[in-house]
């Protein structure tokens, strides 16, 4: 028993010292999440994230820490969404099983009930006009409907009781669901409710009930911020832009974080000229704004986006809306950044006509 002890003790030493080589090496921020994820992989239990991770490192790169938040969230807080589901599932089967209980506790009280009824019927059916008997029977009786009336005064009080506490569990799980489609960091929502609401919108545009568009938006300059500034900045650079894009979406529109610092926008009955607007408003509004250290209120510059506009054509795929929207980003990007390109701008058309050729 103790060399077992020994032993597990020396094997998580030894992936807690790994983890934080890796931390170091890469000079990740020493948050618990950054641990968790280097401890994991260090473990070699997440195929996935392993897998992830090794593919960065061949090909010659440090894992910087936005692809280690992506990787995070693709592959290891979903293990901790199912142990909250799996836990709120589990105390409501429990409340369930307790009014089942109750239900079947009324039952007996019920038949109970009924045997009496039955018995006083049967004394009733022998007495002649024995006056005491009577009162007898009437006085059992009397007492027999108060028991079945307090039984059923308790079970309608636990009743009311367990429909709160089914309804508490209710909200619950829909804000662990809220949790599950929403990015921590940045509080709008992530790629796993982006990709969801983008297979519904092109399905409703298949059916030709209402077409929409597609705003793809990179931060200028990101990794500049971190390396200058650090992570705390890129943390707080990545909030600003989230708060912009909430600020100039509304209704149905769905704003997501869609993977480092990268966002993108779906934009319902919205054609691409008024999505050009919205867009260049978006990028207009960040960029007048000052970034200023949180904790210093030193003055750090101004935020620019640079913004890919694509719209839905029949019978697109995800696939290719976000690839003509990644075309546009790019494009957007190589003639100088803080631009709006869309997918009918030159610099686009020329730039998809290129990569459809290949």
């Amino acid at each position: 028993m103790m060399a077992s002890n020994i032993s597990e003790f020396d094997r998580t030493i030894s992936f807690g010292e790994a983890a934080l080589q890796r931390i170091r090496a890469f000079r990740h921020p020493a948050h618990p999440t950054n641990y968790e994820f280097w401890f994991t992989y260090a473990t070699g239990f997440n195929a996935g994230l392993n897998d992830a991770v090794n593919k960065i490192i061949s090909a010659g790169r440090a894992v910087t820490p936005e692809e280690a938040d992506t990787l995070y969230q693709i592959h290891i807080a979903p293990s901790h969404l199912s142990q909250k589901v799996d836990k709120m599932g589990a105390m409501i089967v429990d409340e369930i099983s307790q009014v089942m209980a109750m239900i079947d506790a009324a039952r007996g009280s019920a038949s109970a009930y009924d045997q009496s009824l039955n018995g006083l019927e049967e004394s009733l059916g022998r007495i002649d006009q024995d006056r005491d008997q009577v009162r007898l029977i009437i006085g059992a009786l009397i007492q027999a409907t108060r028991e079945i009336q307090h039984a059923n005064d308790e079970l309608e009080q636990r009743m009311v009781e367990t429909r709160q506490e089914i309804l508490a569990l209710q909200l619950n799980l829909e804000a662990i669901r809220a949790e599950a489609m929403t990015d921590p960091l940045t509080q709008i929502s992530n790629r796993k409710y982006f990709d969801a609401a983008l297979e519904k919108m092109l399905a409703e545009a298949r059916r030709g009930e209402r077409g929409f568009s597609m705003l793809m938006i990179d931060i200028d300059h990101f990794k500049s911020f971190n390396d200058t500034y650090g992570h705390l900045v890129g943390d707080q650079v990545l909030r600003a832009v989230a708060t912009g894009l909430q600020n100039n979406t509304k209704g149905q529109d769905v704003a997501a974080r869609y993977g480092g610092e990268e966002f993108a926008i779906l934009l319902p009955d919205t054609p691409l000229r008024s999505a050009v607007t919205l867009a260049d408003n978006i990028r207009r509004t960040i960029s007048a704004k000052e970034l200023l250290r949180q904790t210093t209120g030193e003055r750090l510059g101004r935020l620019t986006i640079s913004v890919g506009v694509a719209t839905y054509h029949d019978d697109d795929t995800a696939q290719a809306l976000l690839e003509r929207g990644d075309h546009c980003l790019y494009a957007a990007k190589r003639s100088g950044r803080n631009r709006v390109i869309s997918e009918t701008d030159p610099e686009a058309v020329m730039h998809i006509s290129d990569q459809e050729l290949l």
